[in-house]
């Protein structure tokens, strides 16, 4: 098997309809991603405290959680253009009522960010769910997961970037509703594509909790509530450091680019190579590695120095989140792929809400160190997670299988091809493909 390496990413970028999807899917959850970012830069230019800004970013990462696999679900019964669309319009107006109403009024402030939420379309499930359709191969498909994680970190790096500029350019309301325009705009790209109009879910079986019937999926879920909870109480702590007389929101916006920067060259370098072995147990070791990383941030040294451990803390962030998607795509239910990649940004948006929420008071009544702190305690409690649920984590297929348990249609072509599911997890037949290790 050749290295997934630039040319291998080449390769998957030259398929049709690939870079418009990637792109499209990146620019449209440009809200998702900042979103947050924006809230708190908004509420503190309004007057409001550290509790507040925490709080606002919260309610609005919980209620994108709760939408989130409602909407994933939708997706798998009735199709993206129909529901990711109208989605992302409801979104862009909630955050645009919150420009407008301001902080003044805190019900109507929180009920902007709560509509604002619940409608973000969920787009990662639904590019993830495209892939199969538009590459074929399950070795392309599984590159184009490390690809998209790569792509995650650049919004995660310029997109902070973009929000203080428009900041520094305009208003911190301007950059509400600017990046929210240009979230609709992807999303608009990504549903007026053949691929995205042609695709439909594999045929699911009728049960009320869908993809949560999966204890190795739950488990997993588990693990990244914990993650989010780190980063979450990072994007507090930041500004916390950031205005404690470290240079304002010009070092706040450097130290989230400089995070993310960390991942996206995480996430190249995973991406630029094949791995044996099953990704549930690789998992566990790169969420060991993320959780040291966040250690050094305990520190808070002067901002350059800052900067380079916030780099270093987002390494392993990628590499973690690309190895998660194969992990649900091997313990999801058939039929429910896009619900269950909407899970995992569920809760790990629950956990960025939580993070968020809990660091805020914590600075407040210790000082910016406790924030960090909140980070380290998260990214240990995603490991210990993943530990003591290995074996409900267990890889689906017997020992010997190969690393895949969904076969893709060789020749699927983005008008009408999707994955199938080459052996249903738990219900594999003694003499089929996965029994004999064949891919």
């Amino acid at each position: 098997m050749g290295a997934a390496g630039s040319g291998g990413y080449a390769d998957i970028l030259r398929a049709p309809h690939a870079a418009r999807l990637l792109v499209g899917t990146l620019v449209g959850r440009l809200p998702n991603g900042t979103g947050h970012i924006a809230i708190v830069l908004f509420t503190r230019a309004e007057g409001g405290s550290y509790t507040l800004a925490g709080a606002l970013a919260a309610v609005y990462g919980l209620a994108t959680a709760v939408g989130q696999p409602v909407l994933g679900r939708a997706v798998d019964l009735y199709g993206q253009p129909r529901v990711q669309l109208p989605a992302a319009a409801v979104s862009a107006l909630g955050m645009a009522a919150l420009a407008a109403v301001g902080t003044g009024s805190l019900p109507l402030a929180f009920a902007a960010v709560v509509v604002a939420g619940l409608f973000t379309p969920p787009l990662e499930g639904g590019l993830r769910a495209l892939w199969p359709s538009v590459l074929g191969r399950q070795d392309r498909v599984h590159r184009a997961y490390a690809l998209d994680a790569v792509a995650q970190e650049v919004m995660y790096t310029v997109g902070p970037l973009l929000v203080t500029l428009l900041v520094w350019l305009w208003s911190p309301a301007a950059a509400l509703l600017v990046i929210n325009a240009v979230g609709l705009l992807g999303a608009l790209s990504v549903v007026a594509s053949a691929p995205s109009r042609a695709w439909r879910s594999e045929p699911r079986e009728a049960h009320w909790l869908g993809a949560l019937r999966s204890r190795g999926l739950l488990a997993l879920l588990a693990a990244f509530f914990f993650v989010g909870l780190a980063l979450g109480s990072i994007t507090v702590a930041a500004m916390a450091y950031a205005e404690d007389g470290n240079g304002g929101e010009g070092t706040y916006g450097a130290l989230m680019a400089a995070l993310g920067l960390g991942a996206l060259v995480g996430g190249l370098v995973y991406g630029a190579r094949p791995w044996a072995g099953a990704p549930e147990a690789r998992l566990r070791v790169l969420a060991g590695l993320l959780a040291l990383g966040y250690v050094p941030l305990l520190l808070t040294p002067g901002p350059v120095a800052m900067a380079a451990l916030s780099a270093v803390a987002g390494v392993f962030l990628a590499p973690a989140i690309a190895c998660a998607f194969l992990v649900v795509d091997r313990h999801a239910p058939r039929g429910t792929v896009t619900e269950a990649f909407s899970w995992l940004v569920t809760t790990f948006g629950v956990g960025a809400s939580v993070g968020t929420a809990a660091a805020g008071p914590a600075v407040e009544l210790v000082g910016v160190p406790a924030g960090f702190a909140v980070a380290v305690a998260g990214g240990a409690a995603a490991l210990g997670v993943l530990v003591v649920t290995g074996r409900v984590l267990a890889p689906p297929a017997r020992a010997g299988a190969a690393p895949v348990v969904r076969a893709e249609v060789p020749d699927a072509g983005p008008e009408g091809g999707r994955a199938v599911r080459a052996e249903e997890q738990g219900a594999v037949p003694s003499g089929g493909p996965a029994a004999r290790g064949e891919g």
